[in-house]
């Protein structure tokens, strides 16, 4: 039986580093020795950072070695402390939060040929650097078609972290799709974080009588939510399922199922089959699914955008498409 983890801290340079220690085993067999995390800003954001922790506890459970973490990781001069640091506690597989770690990662990876690199949605790669990409147009699509249905005001809207998300693109569409009178409504937060500026957003286009909200950001995304329950509205979840929150609130959740990546990259590199390369997970791997749908959707609804999923994971082709 493995024993009972403590968190322990480690000395750091950058942000905060804990240790879960896995009791009196520290190696684990095969490849892997010791696995790090680096985030740009919390894993108690309860989206995108809190999914890659509770991936490092399944690396941490499966294989019963120790697992790092360091937050607030933003400049090279961070990765560069960061990963000499880890280096020298023997870590070998260290996963980057973030796009942003592809280039940092792409700097230094070379001075360090016993570690491998993984980092989220980029195309950086090499001998030791693999990017793992989540084709998020498809679930983008699939929950454009939910606040296309759901809407009774013709009014629906998208508050963006960065324009560049490849959701967004896809949430237009499925709106398009399922509800042509709709109007889609889009602002961008330029963060993933900033929860004021996003909660302004909201608040501009309740004016508008939006009445669907799609918040795709890491912290504001809890706080846009909980403030639409308030209002009385609708929104759809983000990377995690946030059912939680409110069951006649959130009419469903477009889920990443970020910690199952890593325990799948973690078992690669164990196996010494983990490649430099970009590796991409859609809704036919499991990668992405849609949450829990609330009791507000019709029941039929849900089983014709079932249905459309799993025509999707068969040919690949959106409803859009077909």
């Amino acid at each position: 039986m493995k024993n009972r983890y403590r968190f322990v801290p480690l000395v750091f340079l950058a942000g905060f580093c804990f240790l879960l220690a896995a009791g009196c085993s520290t190696l684990g067999g095969g490849e892997i020795n010791r696995v790090g995390m680096l985030v740009e800003n919390s894993i108690h954001d309860q989206t995108w950072g809190n999914k890659g922790y509770q991936g490092l506890l399944k690396i941490k459970e499966e294989y019963d070695v120790d697992v790092y973490f360091k937050e607030g990781i933003q400049t090279q001069q961070d990765v560069n402390r960061a990963v000499e640091e880890f280096s020298n506690q023997g870590i070998n597989l260290i996963f980057g939060h973030s796009s942003n770690y592809g280039k940092m990662f792409d700097e230094i990876n070379e001075a360090y040929p016993d570690i491998h690199f993984v980092y989220f949605n980029g195309g950086y790669t090499g001998d030791n650097l693999t990017s793992v990409n989540f084709n998020s147009h498809a679930m983008g699509f699939f929950s454009g078609m939910v606040a296309g249905k759901m809407t009774s005001t013709n009014n629906v809207g998208l508050i963006g972290a960065f324009e560049w998300q490849p959701e967004i693109e896809g949430f237009y569409e499925g709106v398009n799709y399922q509800n042509p009178e709709a109007d889609v409504h889009m602002n961008f937060v330029n963060s993933w974080d900033d929860s004021g500026r996003a909660l302004d957003l909201l608040d501009q286009m309740s004016t508008q009588d939006v009445d669907v909200f799609y918040p795709t950001g890491d912290q504001f995304s809890v706080q846009v939510i909980n403030k639409v329950k308030e209002k009385g509205l609708y929104a759809i979840g983000y990377v995690t399922d946030q059912a939680s929150l409110g069951k006649n609130t959130v009419l469903t959740s477009t889920v990443q199922h970020v910690d199952d990546i890593y325990l799948q990259t973690a078992e690669a590199f164990n196996e010494g089959n983990l490649t430099g390369d970009v590796k991409t997970y859609d809704f036919q791997d499991g990668g992405i699914t849609m949450g829990e749908f609330s009791p507000e959707v019709p029941e039929s609804f849900v089983e014709e955008i079932q249905d459309a999923i799993d025509r999707y994971k068969d040919t690949g082709l959106l409803p859009n498409e077909q």
